[in-house]
């Protein structure tokens, strides 16, 4: 009995993919872009809840690992010319670093600390791509000389795949005995240590991958758009959206942050006609749900599967 659902969700989620990998054969190329940005927000939200859902530890500045891949990438390509791979790469190593030189001294408070440490390095990432404006663009922004595709199809499949990649990798992690473990520590860490498992090792090891994937989700998304600007990719809207996206969602999901991610973005896009109510609206009604059905969308909908 318990085979049968699992076997009935991956042939559900296959059948997905492939509708979602069709799309550019008979939607417009505005739908495509707007799927395809999701698509990385759909990244940054599912490495989030890694840390948030199973960790326990609430992220206030996602956008600063975000950031250093994204900006990393963006210099490398500049300065070197290195090839897009390359500048992704080390795009990664520049998160995983950053997430680490945070992590170490901020995972040993206790309470909302670690929330308002991660906050504050986001502003700090903010004043020094203002302060070192000759090589980040500063306020304006810094484009790159290239691009991963200039076909807007291709840009969508690459955007697609690499979401199907994070959420199967994030997904099994999830599932593994470190989740569990990470799981059991964002509960109760008292109890956790008491078993023999070292917690901060664990909380260390859930921020370095979900630094990872939010730098390379980062600098994916900078040849995508070929700018990257702190309006666009490290201002703490930005990391709002992204935490709003994951709790939308579904909390300890996992895929409810790509979920959550998609329907953000199209409904804002659907209400951008209203203009400055676009915002309030989008909030309000993810507010509604959040506090109406704290699992999230793809929490209630497993809940409801399990009722029948």
């Amino acid at each position: 009995m318990t085979r049968l659902p699992r076997s009935s969700a991956l042939w559900i989620g296959a059948l997905v993919v492939i509708a979602m990998a069709l799309l550019p054969f008979w939607v417009s190329a505005y739908i495509l872009s707007v799927l395809t940005a999701s698509y990385y927000f759909g990244v940054f939200a599912m490495a989030w809840d890694l840390l948030f859902g199973f960790a326990g530890e609430v992220n206030f500045g996602p956008t600063f690992l975000i950031g250093l891949g994204a900006y990393t990438a963006g210099i490398v390509d500049n300065q070197y010319g290195l090839p897009i791979v390359v500048c992704v790469a080390l795009g990664a190593l520049a998160a995983i670093a950053g997430g680490l030189l945070l992590a170490l001294p901020a995972l040993r408070l206790r309470g909302p600390y670690f929330g308002l440490v991660t906050l504050v390095a986001v502003l700090l990432l903010q004043n020094a791509i203002v302060i070192f404006a000759g090589v980040t663009g500063g306020e304006i922004g810094m484009t790159v000389p290239d691009v991963l595709s200039i076909d807007g199809n291709v840009n969508y499949w690459y955007a697609l795949a690499f979401l199907v990649v994070c959420a199967i990798i994030l997904f099994g992690l999830s599932r593994s005995a470190i989740g569990l473990i990470l799981q059991a520590s964002g509960q109760d860490a008292v109890e956790a240590q008491a078993l023999g498992f070292n917690v901060t090792k664990h909380k260390i090891a859930a921020f370095c991958i979900s630094a990872v994937f939010s730098g390379i989700a980062g600098a994916m998304l900078v040849f995508y758009e070929g700018a990257a600007s702190v309006d666009t990719i490290i201002d703490i809207g930005i990391g709002v959206q992204v935490i709003i996206a994951a709790v939308l969602g579904g909390r300890r999901t996992i895929l409810g942050g790509a979920l959550g991610a998609v329907v953000l973005i199209l409904a804002s896009e659907a209400l951008r006609p209203l203009g400055q109510l676009n915002t309030f609206v989008v909030s309000a009604v993810a507010l509604a749900v959040i506090l109406f059905f704290p699992d999230g969308l793809l929490g209630y909908a497993l809940r409801a599967g399990e009722r029948e």
